[in-house]
This record gives structure tokens, sequence and C-alpha cells, in this order.
């Protein structure tokens, strides 16, 4: 076995004891387990009442740190078997391996507080009977020890006990477990494992999702496709996540990505901008030499696109201009081309007629609106004129691009074209309803005259009232819509009336008209048999 294997094991099967290890602390302050008797020997009732103390005396040490310092980002009790590997590490002194270690880690703009953070934290120490060591951190302190390799030390703090949390440990926690479980299954093909987004920013929450990206080494894989490789992984990775978030307790969501190392290392070559953001931001928690060198080239500008990569660049750019040019102009021209013409079919068709072509449109609105009904200003057939000929253009190719100054000019025509088509609709329904309410009274009243003569409109009503309703020939109701129409003709010409009202009169006047040429034809009926 190689060296650089040994240790690649010896390091992940330090992490699987760092999951194991994270129930220590747990067990001791909350005694959570101690009805499970299978799982925690019993413990003498001296030790009992000494572990509540120190619950205790920890709890009251957190309240005076958040009430002293209520940017805390997280506060939490390292595994007790990590220690040795702080000490080594952090040059930790060694007396204190017996001591409860406290972590402490605050944002990056309060670095210059350490110092005097840390003072006033271990006076507060000092008055309490525990042997408790202080540790004060910011995020970037956490991202340099695993820039640096550490992977034990972030995973010891990763597993480490909370007592306060704004997100940082959650995040990095479920990362940490959901990483010891993918290689615990697959560990050679796991090449690096990289956290990056909101947690690396410092702005993650409890309920933040948590991005991860996982690189697979696929250079070996001889008996399957690379695709399948990769889809059988993602599937086991992604199966891992729900697990991952129900050891780790937390809300945090983990978003894995997965890449295979030959793809990876193509978009590397082509200067991906993605994938070179990812190398930039991207913070290793698991990586097997691969990852970090990136991290290096990238930083000394030894990263660079190749010159057929540059070309791409540099043409999508002038792709997306000519692609905005066009995309605008297919908008403005289309949207306005319909927005236009749709309205103005539609008050043909309330004048009576049916929609013309789109071809038509612009000499039927002349012909009916400007010339006949002298109704519309010919100014607006010219704007209708124009953007019909600019659409027109646009079909055939003539119009390639189009100036942010015509379309100023085409939108305000555009608002004042709409803006009149909604007065002559008032116009065009005017006229109609003046058009309808006049025939149903010409023709209610037409039918009157000829059986009461050429009376008043007041006499008519009287004499259909006296000899018709009164007499049980016509119902009341037929009384009711004689005058309704009457009424709705009155009110039309004061101005008072509207849509609705001379509908209304139009359906009812159709019942009356009707009826009474019923009973004129039963009335002939009956002359013509008596004079049989």
């Amino acid at each position: 076995m190689s060296d650089d294997k040994k240790h690649d094991e010896e390091e992940n099967e330090h992490e699987r004891e760092n999951l194991r290890e994270n129930e220590i602390p747990e067990m001791n302050l909350n005694n959570k387990y101690s009805d499970k008797k299978d799982f925690i020997p019993e413990t003498p009732e001296k030790m009992k009442k000494e572990l509540e103390k120190t619950k205790k005396e920890i709890e009251k040490l957190k309240s005076f740190i958040l009430k002293k310092y209520p940017f805390t980002q997280s506060l939490s009790i390292l595994p007790p078997m990590s220690i040795k590997s702080f000490i080594e590490e952090e040059e930790v002194p060694k007396e204190t391996e017996k001591s409860i270690h406290l972590y402490m880690v605050i944002p990056e703009d309060k670095f210059k507080e350490i110092p005097k953070i840390k003072e006033e934290v271990v006076k507060q120490i000092e008055n309490l009977k525990q042997k408790i060591w202080l540790h004060v951190k910011t995020p970037v302190d956490l991202w340099e020890i695993c820039l640096d390799s550490k992977f034990n030390l972030i995973g010891a703090f990763a597993m480490s006990f909370p007592l306060h949390d704004t997100g940082i440990l959650g995040a990095l926690r479920v990362a940490e477990i959901h990483k010891s479980l993918v290689l615990q299954k697959f560990e050679k093909y796991v090449v690096s494992y990289v956290i990056g987004g909101s947690l690396v920013r410092g702005e993650a929450i409890p309920t933040s999702d948590v991005d991860v990206f996982i690189i697979i080494n696929d250079t070996d894989v001889k008996r399957m496709p690379r695709l399948e490789l990769k889809e059988r992984l993602r599937g086991i990775i992604y199966q891992y996540v729900a697990e991952a978030s129900a050891l780790a307790n937390v809300k945090n969501k983990l978003s894995p990505q997965i890449y295979l190392l030959t793809d990876f290392w193509e978009s590397v070559k082509d200067a991906h901008p993605v994938i070179f953001t990812f190398i930039r931001d991207g913070i290793p928690i698991y990586d097997r030499g691969t990852f970090m060198p990136w991290k290096a080239l990238l930083r000394m500008g030894k990263l660079k696109p190749s010159p057929e990569a540059i070309d791409m660049f540099m043409s999508m750019g002038d792709k997306t201009v000519k692609r905005v040019k066009m995309t605008l102009l297919d908008v403005v021209i289309n949207d306005i081309y319909w927005g236009i013409t749709t309205p103005s079919q539609a008050l043909l068709m309330l004048y009576g007629l049916p929609p013309p072509t789109p071809k038509h449109l612009v000499s039927e609105m002349k012909k009916i609106f400007v010339d006949k009904e002298k109704m519309l200003e010919k100014r607006y057939i010219n704007i209708l004129e124009k953007i019909v000929e600019i659409y027109k253009d646009y079909e055939h190719e003539k119009i390639k691009e189009i100036s942010g100054e015509e379309i100023d000019k085409i939108v305000k025509d555009t608002e004042d074209y709409l803006k009149r088509l909604k007065e002559l609709r008032e116009q065009i329904e005017k006229r109609t309803q003046e058009k309808t309410i006049e025939q149903i009274y010409k023709d209610t009243f037409m039918l009157l005259k000829t059986m009461f003569g050429h009376k008043s409109q007041e006499a008519i009503i009287t004499e259909f009232e006296e000899q018709f309703v009164k007499k049980g020939k016509f119902s009341p109701q037929h009384l009711r819509i004689l005058k309704d129409i009457v009424h709705a003709r009155a009110e039309f010409k004061k101005g008072k009336s509207d849509v609705h009202k001379v509908d209304e009169a139009r359906k009812n006047a159709s019942i009356l008209i009707n009826d009474i040429i019923e009973y004129n034809q039963r009335c002939d009926l009956v002359s013509k048999k008596k004079e049989k």
C-alpha cells in the first residue's frame, strides 16, 4: 500500500471517528440518552451531579458570551477525541488535553476585537470551576484550515456540540456528515469535496441551502460508460442527502453538484466562467491533491483560457449584441403591430362589419370611420398605416435593427392611437345604442299605430292599457315593457343611458313586438273566418 493511500485511509477513518465522537458532549451535557442502558452504561450518582453542574456552568458562560457579543455566529464544544489534533496543529498547550474546548466563531469584520474578546471571556471562565480552553475564530480562519488541508480540524469543528448557531455550524455539519457517507461508500472515486455559496460567503442561516461540489475520478473507468458512471454515483450521492440531514438534525438542505474529472478538466481548459468561479471561491473539506493545485494555479494566473476559448467568448459578446438587437426589434415590431391591429379589427366588428385581413385593415378603417362616418381623424390612420408598413418591411427583412429614438416615436404614436380608439369605441357604442333604441321605439309604436291610429305617444299608451291590459288581452308585463322602452329612449336622449340598459330594452321589446304581431295575426284570422 502506498504512503499516500495509507494516509488517505487513516484520514478517512479519523473522519468516521469524528462522526461517532459527536455524541459524546451531547450525552454528557444533556444526559439525553440516560434511559438507553444498552447505549450508555449506568453513571454513578456523583458523576451525574458533576455533569449537571458542568452543564449549568457552560450555560451560564454561553449566556454571558451571547449577551456581551450578540454577533457571535456559533458557539460549540469540540469533541473530546479531537482535542489532541488541535493541540498538535494549533499549538495549544498540552495540559489542556483534559479541558473542555469551547469554539467561538465571530464575523470577519470583528477580527480586530479577538484579543479583547478572549481577555473578557477568559476572565469569566476563571470564575468557573471548570477547565475550559477558548478558541476564537472567524469564517476566514475556518477556510484557511481547509486550504491548509487540515481536514480533520474542520471536521472536528463541524461535528462539535452546538451551544449556539446562526447557520454556519449546521451547514458545515450536514456537509461533513454527507462527505463521510460518500467517502465511506466509494472513496477511491472521490477526488474533491468542496463547499461554496452562502456558507463560504459567511451568509449562511439555519435554512440556507448548502452548495457542495463533488469531483469524481473517471479516468480509470473501463467497463462502464462515463455518463452511466456519473448517473449511478449521482443517484447514490443524492440518496445520502436525506440521511445526512437527518443525522445532522438541521434544516439546511444540501445541493450537491457532481462533476466528472475529465469533464471538469475540459471546462478548466476552456476557461468556463462557472468553473473558474467555483475554483476561485470554493473551499475543500476533502481533497486528494487535485483541487488545491488548481486553486493555487488560478491565484498565480497560470490557469488561462486557450486562444480558441478566448475567440469563443469574444464571439459570444458579438452574438449577444446582435441577438439583443434582433430580440428588441422582434418584440417592438410584433407586439406593437398586433397590439394596434387587433383593437382596430375589434372596432370594425363593433360597427357591424366582419374583421378584415391585416392587408385591408387600413383601407377599411379609412373608408368607414374617416370617409363615411367622419368619426376618426386622418392622422390616426397615418399612424396605423406607418406601423403596418414597418411590420411588412420587418417580415421581408428590409429592417435589420431599430434605434431607440425610433422606438420611442413608435411607442408614443401607439399610445396616442390606442387612446383615440377607446374614445372611438364610446362613439360607436353611443351611435349604435342610439340606432337601437330608436329602431325598437319606431317598430313598437308603428305596430301600435296600426291598432289605435295615428295618435300621440301618451294616448297610445293609455288606450293600450284600457283596451288590452285591463281587459286581459295583454298582461301588465307588456305595459311595463312599453313604458320601459319610452323611458329608455328619454334617458338616452338626456345622456343618462348606457349599453346595458339599451340592450335590456331591446330584449324586452322583442317580447312585446312578437306578442303584438301574434295578436294582430289572430285578429286577422278571426276576421277572415267571419267573412267566410
